[in-house]
């Protein structure tokens, strides 16, 4: 499914439901791997925190700043994600805020909090030892939006050096295709295979080229190095 047939402001809500309800099936102290040192306490306000500054980019002001707490943390996340997909609402496709990129439509905030949020709730729940069932195009989106614009401004902000070669990308549950791509241009020189939520999850720094759901073929070194980002944020 293309970005643009993704109701990416429907999918936020779903995820956003998905992560404030497994809130309570975590230990708050629960060790995040994937986030460094955190506990899932720190997730669930680094979450909530990123919805109430998305809300204020995509108004096109400064947000407010929620407080030192000690939070509730389901009722906070609860607020944020409501503040959020409010704002994103009253705002409608056309009104233009602050992006990643500059002025532009508030509607990117659906967009890149949908992923920013399935990010994490994928990483809430595996803290938790819980399972996490998304349709495949949705992973395709959140490949799609590191390829095109989260590593794109990794590289312009000077965060990560242009990769030395190209890289592919081809999920094997979609039919979608990307290239990681590289200052030298030319043909790739490594190609990543797998279903879409692991080629997400790889991008995120979630999984390693050694995962044994990912097909690799080519020059492992370069690919490794590309992946060493980081490619995001």
């Amino acid at each position: 499914m293309p970005t643009h047939q993704l109701d990416h402001l429907a999918e936020l809500v779903d995820v956003q439901e998905a992560f404030g309800s497994s809130i309570g099936e975590v230990d708050p102290r629960a060790p995040v791997p994937s986030c460094g040192t955190w506990e899932v306490h720190d997730l669930v306000v680094h979450l909530a925190t990123i919805h109430h500054w998305a809300a204020a980019q995509g108004r096109g002001v400064d947000d407010a700043p929620l407080g030192p707490g000690p939070f509730v943390l389901g009722d906070l996340y609860r607020a944020c994600a409501r503040e959020l997909r409010d704002t994103l609402s009253e705002l409608g496709p056309d009104a233009i805020g602050a992006t990643l990129l500059g002025p532009g439509p508030a509607s990117f905030w659906r967009r890149r909090q949908l992923h920013e949020a399935l990010v994490h709730l994928w990483d809430l729940r595996t803290a938790g030892g819980l399972g996490l069932a998304v349709r495949p195009p949705v992973w395709a989106d959140t490949v799609d939006e590191v390829v095109t614009v989260l590593h794109p401004r990794q590289v312009r902000l000077g965060r990560m050096p242009r990769l030395r070669a190209p890289i592919e990308l081809a999920a094997t549950d979609v039919d979608r295709m990307w290239r990681l791509d590289s200052a030298a241009g030319g043909p790739a020189v490594a190609r990543l295979r797998a279903p879409a939520s692991v080629l997400a999850l790889t991008l995120w720094g979630r999984s390693s080229p050694d995962d044994p759901r990912l097909e690799v073929s080519g020059d492992r070194t370069a690919l490794r190095a590309a992946l060493a980002g980081p490619l995001t944020p």
